[in-house]
């Protein structure tokens, strides 16, 4: 088997995350394709080799999947990134990540567990509270385009008019704000070149309260007037209501939506959000879960995985804007939150006393040095980490508590895998497992975890 060398196969499974594995005949191996889904007959070239296995790119769908039972409900698909399962049923994507999870999480966990399933997301279309949006082109030297990435390409951008992730109220948005460049024929900012002024465009909506945030990013490099783009904006039909609009420059090299200046072109720079009885005033750059729904119940779980906490200290570490730590306040004596980010922090404290909550702590801080400074002792923690996982040098310090019970979150399994490594190694046990598919149509998931301090005769 050689790079270049073109087969053809079928996609026996996918694992996580996106990872077809398609048998060879005749070479007698296996091959991890990405981009498909279980069952398609494909046509793949071999592009590389890692770690000993063949990896190829998929360059045609053969036949489709016997699973492949719907039709596509936007116009990009399946060439967009955005989206990866569309046109398979709901409950088919849900045994798929099911199975995804258990030959991680079984290899990994030491003894039996229980496995509670993945529990759906009450929406399965529509669900995004936040998209971020790219300018560009769909090929070189074609008109503006505002949307998502091609499949596999860091370049190439889609115009996501219809997509079905978020609300059609974002579709709107993004629909004035192209037609208003392509009009005045602006120019996009061209990563390699580094020229141009167009970014991206950072939407946020409140699910529940149909507030709307939107925020225009673009270089310092041209000066255009956008409080006619505003008078648009305001001019639409909606079902919710814009609550402010913003101008963010953002003069990085690197392709991250940031802000070196924020300027109102209307309203306010926050929307509100509810969530399980509380409100929460969200900023742009403010992490929230982006699905309210599926973050109402992953916070349920998680309230329940953690049992009783009454007259019990908690901490919440990477606590972002204090959501858990505000869900839990009321069954707890008191809840210590510690997050890096200082915005995320003020944001949490804002959020608890819009709230009534007065036993909720939010420090800014690295877990690793922070943990030295706090007088407190934790009864119990809940740990959601970002994607990557936990720094190894603070999962022991997290670890020396020795606490009776530790509640993990996980937007990615495998580091989520590799820490359990070292907690059941610290002499915790898991308990029971679930996940949440706060991700629907993508091949991510969210998946809580319950680990108890073993005792001599467990």
């Amino acid at each position: 088997m050689k790079k270049g060398q073109v087969f053809e196969g079928i996609i026996e499974r996918v694992d996580f995350p996106n990872k077809g594995i398609v048998y060879v005949a005749a070479e007698d191996k296996y091959v991890t394709v990405k981009n498909g889904i279980p069952g398609q007959k494909i046509c793949f070239m071999i592009h590389k080799f890692k770690g000993g296995n063949a990896e190829g790119r998929l360059l045609e769908v053969l036949e489709r999947s016997p699973q492949e039972t719907r039709r596509p409900v936007c116009s990009i698909f399946p060439e967009c990134g955005g989206c990866m399962y569309q046109t398979m049923p709901y409950e088919e994507q849900m045994k798929m990540k099911e199975g995804q999870l258990r030959r991680i999480m079984d290899r990994e966990v030491k003894g039996d567990y229980v496995f509670e399933g993945v529990k759906p997301s009450p929406k399965e279309f529509g669900y995004r509270n936040k998209m971020e949006f790219s300018f560009g082109d769909e090929y070189k030297g074609g008109p503006l385009s505002l949307g998502l990435h091609k499949k596999g390409s860091t370049y190439d951008v889609l115009t996501a008019a219809d997509c079905k992730l978020v609300h059609e109220d974002m579709n709107k948005i993004l629909v004035c704000v192209l037609e208003y460049f392509r009009k005045r024929n602006v120019s996009y900012y061209k990563k390699m070149q580094h020229t141009g002024y167009l970014r991206h465009l950072l939407l946020r909506r409140g699910d529940a309260t149909g507030e709307l945030l939107v925020n225009l990013v673009t270089t310092s490099q041209e000066e255009h007037d956008l409080q006619t783009l505003a008078h648009d904006l305001l001019a639409l039909k909606l079902e919710g209501r814009i609550v402010g609009i913003l101008h963010i420059l953002n003069d990085s090299l690197a392709d991250v939506v940031k802000s070196d200046e924020t300027r109102i072109l209307y309203g306010q720079d926050f929307f509100c959000e509810r969530l399980l009885g509380l409100e929460f005033k969200i900023t742009p750059f403010s992490f929230f879960q982006p699905n309210t729904g599926g973050a109402e119940v992953l916070y349920e779980t998680v309230r329940e995985y953690i049992g009783d906490v009454h007259d019990m200290t908690v901490f919440d570490l990477f606590s972002g804007t204090g959501t858990i730590s505000q869900v839990l306040a009321p069954v707890a004596k008191e809840v210590v939150g510690v997050e890096i980010v200082e915005e995320a922090v003020e944001a949490a404290k804002e959020n608890a006393s819009r709230n009534g909550i007065s036993n909720c702590k939010f420090i800014a801080g690295d877990v690793f040095e922070v943990l030295d400074q706090i007088k407190e002792k934790p009864d119990v923690i809940v740990l959601d980490p970002p994607r990557d996982g936990i720094h190894p040098k603070a999962l022991p310090k997290i670890l020396e508590y020795g606490v009776d019970r530790i509640v993990y979150i996980s937007c990615k399994m495998t580091s989520l895998a590799r820490d359990l490594e070292m907690m059941q190694l610290a002499g915790y046990r898991v308990e029971k497992m679930t996940a949440v598919d706060q991700f629907c149509e993508t091949v991510h998931v969210e998946t809580v975890v319950k680990l108890s301090r073993k005792t001599a005769d467990s």
